[in-house]
């Protein structure tokens, strides 16, 4: 017997990725809905062989299901999700919404899946930030074996973390700079098309962004609170796939060979690190599938016990869709998913 699932925000990239990964990876789902804005009402998104029409998220009735996989907004989260959880389907949200929520699990499963059993208190579980997603599965088996000082990291960004607008932007702004078109930027603050932009989010008074802040924030509440972290995070021109430059400084001894060996052995780690032209990864291969790949492992002579490594994965997949399907999958395992009555 499978479960009732809605998807809000079932039109978005996200969204849409979620049912994609439900239907790829046989989640037990025994009915679906795709849920939306009152403006989304009627468009079409697929399930599988099946074709959903959204349903309007005003007048849903979540009491008729058990799971609801939130993308549509830290916005629409705040109204929604606490109202959605106290009809009684569990809420895996993927905004920011209740990610620092103290009574609220931030779960990225092969790092931190214990902590999955206090959701009850709200209802809800938090997705993690798509660069944290990705980071924290590289750094948990590390982290366990040589205890980590201090993370410095520097992200390049694919612009599907900024929606469709986004993906739209880099398009359009390609073309008209080959004369086609207008090149003026609209979602982004400057020119995205062969261009980097260190500025993801809004602007904090110390002078970082909050996507920078998330990425600390979110680091310490999965991993450890006592890790240092920095992070500098820019957007640049790709569609798929965020990567990630990543200084780590441990506590105790870590050579290059070590930490390969370890993370060959991790979770939902891949390590593809040849020291050759193209023995490494890029977000091109990385876009459609689901591990986070590592590569470039290389000792950092500046500090007693430091390492260098590169990091990629899918952001649309790990960074979200697929983390909140894997969340969903744990609950399924550890039977703390509730069937409600037919």
């Amino acid at each position: 017997m499978g479960y009732r699932v809605a998807v809000v925000g079932a039109t978005g990239n996200v969204g849409r990725e979620m049912m994609a990964i439900l239907e790829e990876v046989n989640f037990p789902v025994d009915e679906i809905f795709a849920v939306a804005s009152r403006k989304s009402i009627g468009i079409e998104v697929s399930f599988g062989e099946k074709t959903l029409k959204c349903l309007d998220l005003a007048t849903f009735d979540f009491s008729r299901v058990d799971i609801v996989l939130m993308s549509a907004g830290g916005d629409v989260s705040k109204e929604w999700s606490e109202k959605i959880g106290k009809q009684g389907p569990v809420v895996i949200d993927n905004s920011s919404a209740f990610r620092m929520h103290p009574d609220v699990p931030l779960i990225v499963p092969e790092v931190n899946p214990d902590a999955v059993e206090g959701f009850r208190k709200k209802n809800i579980i938090a997705n993690p930030n798509c660069s944290t997603a990705q980071l924290v599965v590289a750094l948990a088996p590390l982290h366990e074996e040589a205890r980590i000082k201090r993370v410095v990291i520097s992200t390049y960004q694919s612009v599907s973390g900024a929606g469709k607008a986004g993906m739209d932007e880099l398009w359009n702004q390609t073309k008209a700079i080959y004369g086609l078109g207008d090149s003026t930027p609209k979602k982004f603050t400057k020119q995205i098309a062969f261009n980097a932009i260190p500025h993801i989010d809004v602007f904090l008074p110390d002078g970082s962004t909050k996507e920078e802040w998330k990425m600390v924030a979110e680091t310490k509440k999965i991993l450890d609170p006592k890790i240092e972290v920095t992070a500098t995070c820019v957007r640049v021109p790709v569609f798929v796939g965020h990567s990630e430059s990543v200084n780590i400084e441990f506590h105790s001894p870590m050579d290059e060979d070590e930490c390969r060996d370890i993370l060959r052995e991790a979770p939902g780690v891949v390590v593809i690190d040849k020291r050759e032209d193209g023995g490494y990864i890029t977000p091109v291969e990385a876009a459609g599938e689901f591990p986070v790949y590592v590569s470039r492992i290389r000792k950092d002579p500046t500090v007693e016990h430091g390492i260098n490594l590169w990091c990629v994965s899918d952001n649309l997949r790990k960074g979200a869709a697929l983390n909140a399907v894997q969340i969903a999958q744990l609950l399924h395992e550890r039977g703390l998913l509730e069937r409600t009555p037919a």
